[in-house]
């Protein structure tokens, strides 16, 4: 979803109003936050954990830490206009704007349609080795969250030893 900034009205005449719309597309999905400036890439994707000991007296903490622990988020633009101090990034810090990112997981199969919404619960799983683990229990994904299944991967499915009928799909 996108929006429109800066609209100004003009009266030309009594009868004539003329509208001047500068356009600036803006995600109204996106979050602005801030990250040290080193990390500040477009496209750079990362996980917030939560704030550092070290931003308890900042003021700028707020701003920083309104990212939902545990999510996957991607830098979707990087506003370089001001660097912020910022106790833990020596050359300070620059604000964002980031998305929520994709994670590819291995859910139920029954539940794998393209543009459906599920809660996440990942399979009651014991076998650590399983080489699909990671895959059922992606880092980013919050169990009993809402995600939406963007994309279903076109791959094999894959032999779970628990005998559970998995599909990969990329969840947002």
């Amino acid at each position: 979803m996108f929006g429109v900034f800066n609209e100004n009205i003009y009266i030309r005449s009594e009868s004539i109003i003329c509208y001047e719309v500068k356009l600036r597309m803006v995600d109204l999905n996106s979050i602005i936050t801030l990250i040290g400036t080193r990390l500040a890439i477009v496209g750079t994707e990362f996980i917030f954990y939560g704030p550092a000991a070290e931003c308890e007296g900042c003021k700028l903490k707020n701003t920083c830490n309104n990212l939902k622990v545990g999510n996957k988020y991607r830098i979707a633009k990087v506003r370089k206009e001001q660097v912020h101090k910022c106790a833990i990034h020596d050359i300070g810090v620059y604000a964002v704007e980031v998305l929520p990112g994709q994670t590819v997981a291995l859910v139920d199969s029954k539940k794998a349609f393209n543009g459906s919404k599920i809660l996440y619960e990942p399979p009651d799983c014991s076998e650590f080795d399983c080489v699909d683990y990671d895959r059922c229990h992606p880092v980013g994904l919050n169990v009993g969250d809402k995600y939406t299944i963007v994309e279903l991967l076109n791959e094999e499915r894959p032999q779970c030893q628990m005998g559970y009928s998995l599909k990969a799909v990329a969840l947002k």
